[in-house]
Parts: structure tokens; C-alpha cells; sequence
């Protein structure tokens, strides 16, 4: 490895060992045995599509280009670390933070979606963060809703020629928080309220999870800024690699 790349695995380790350290708290993904079998596989059966995507982009990313794959599993252990962080919630449930914000700016949402299921997955079988049967669900939500308005935002916020900083950091809050919002609707759908129906179910959801998730949000895309100043720093050809970085003035 260069001396470049050395000091790039220093930062994601040191940055690992500061972030994985949290108390033990029940994880708000959607736990096993949740949901009802049958939107366990609708949910997983509507992540299929995204996930072949998903694929394929990779492979097309690391077959241009195999040095991309440092950041790419960079990108992968920050969703591990980060979203392994559970806070409980003043309201008696648990939640934390995504991390696919920075996949879906660096690589696309179709990327994320891949890293996502790994990390869940593990997550379900190591951690018991999350579930088997609820896989499918906690894919969708932060896997792929989540990456793809962050993805939105950010090149959205590119076209308005809006501070590059500013837009990662709104791409990686906002794709947090639809990711809750998604979570919620989905929770809405499978046990909605007797007087209101999904909506007020939804509601109710979202304000269980709203005094820690706003919070945990806007943390979210401050770490993300930072990690991409790190990147920037130590990593600047690896990002020109990928596209990130490109010749000429930018909106710093």
C-alpha cells in the first residue's frame, strides 16, 4: 500500500474504534418475527430489482476500475459502524444513524443497496440487529429509499450549484431521515391503528422515533462531511478514480 492509502486505513480504523464503542440497546431495525410473513416477502420481493441493479453497478465500478474497491468497502464498514450505533430513545425504542448516505454520493444508490443487505445481514446474524424475516423490509428502507433521495438530493443540489459540503451533509440527513420515514409506513402497513387507519398509525411511528432520529440525522451528515474531508485529503486520487473528484473548479 502507498503511504497515502496506509494513513486512509489509520483514519477508518481509528474512526471504528472511536464509533463502535456503545452500550448494549435494542436495534430499531424492524426485529424477527415482526412483520407478517406475507410483507416479509412482498418487502423482500420488491428489493430484487434494486439489488440486481445494485450488482451490476458494482461490478461495472470495480471492472473500470479496480482501485475503487478501497472505497468501496470504506463505504461498506462505515454502514456497519455507524448504523450499529443504537441510542434509546426517550420513548422506550432505539435508533440510529445509517451511514448510506456517503455509499449513494461516492458510488450511487444502486451500489448501496448491495453493501446494505450485507451489512443487515450480518447485522441480523451477529448483532441480532434486525432479523431474518424482516430483511427484505429493512432493506428496502434503508438500503434503498434512504440511498436514493440521497443520491437525489445530492446531484440536485449540484445542478443549484449549491456548496458541495453543504450538499453532502443535507443528502446524508435527509436520506436518514426517509429511511425512518419509510421504516414508519412500513410499520403503519402492517399494524395500523384502529381509529385512523395507516395515517395515523404512520404518525404515531414517527413520533416514536422523531426525539432521537432528528438529532441522530443531523450528526449523520456531519460525519459524513468529515469522512469525505478525510477522503479528500488522504484518498484524492482513489475519489478521482471514481468520478467524485473532477478536473476543473468546484463548489467547495
Amino acid at each position: 500500500m502507498t503511504l497515502k492509502q496506509k494513513k486512509l486505513v489509520a483514519l477508518t480504523v481509528v474512526f471504528s474504534l472511536c464509533m463502535g464503542i456503545t452500550p448494549v440497546a435494542n436495534a430499531m431495525h424492524i426485529m424477527e418475527g415482526y412483520l407478517p410473513i406475507s410483507f416479509c416477502i412482498s418487502w423482500g420481493i420488491l428489493c430484487l430489482p434494486f439489488l440486481a441493479a445494485g450488482f451490476f453497478s458494482i461490478r461495472k465500478t470495480l471492472r473500470e476500475n479496480r482501485k475503487a474497491i478501497t472505497i468501496l468497502a470504506m463505504a461498506g464498514a462505515y454502514v456497519f459502524v455507524i448504523s450499529s450505533l443504537k441510542i434509546p430513545s426517550v420513548t422506550g425504542s432505539c435508533s440510529h444513524m445509517t451511514g448510506t448516505g456517503l455509499g449513494a454520493i461516492l458510488f450511487g444508490p444502486g451500489a448501496v443497496s448491495i453493501l446494505g443487505v450485507i451489512v443487515l445481514l450480518f447485522q441480523a446474524i451477529l448483532l441480532a440487529h434486525g432479523g431474518l424475516t424482516t430483511l427484505g423490509a429493512n432493506t428496502f428502507s434503508m438500503a434503498v429509499a434512504g440511498p436514493f433521495l440521497a443520491y437525489g438530493v445530492y446531484k440536485l443540489c449540484g445542478k443549484c450549484n449549491v456548496n458541495r459540503r453543504v450538499s453532502i451533509f443535507l443528502a446524508a440527513m435527509l436520506g436518514d431521515l426517509f429511511t425512518y420515514c419509510v421504516t414508519s409506513f412500513q410499520l403503519a402497513l402492517a399494524y395500523p391503528s384502529t381509529s385512523g387507519g395507516v395515517a395515523a398509525s404512520a404518525v404515531k411511528f414517527l413520533g416514536v422515533f422523531a426525539p432521537t432520529q432528528l438529532p441522530l440525522a443531523v450528526i449523520e451528515g456531519i460525519l459524513t462531511v468529515i469522512l469525505v474531508i478525510g477522503l479528500e485529503t488522504y484518498a484524492k486520487p482513489e475519489l478521482k478514480s471514481i468520478g467524485f473528484i473532477k478536473e476543473g473548479p468546484t463548489h467547495e
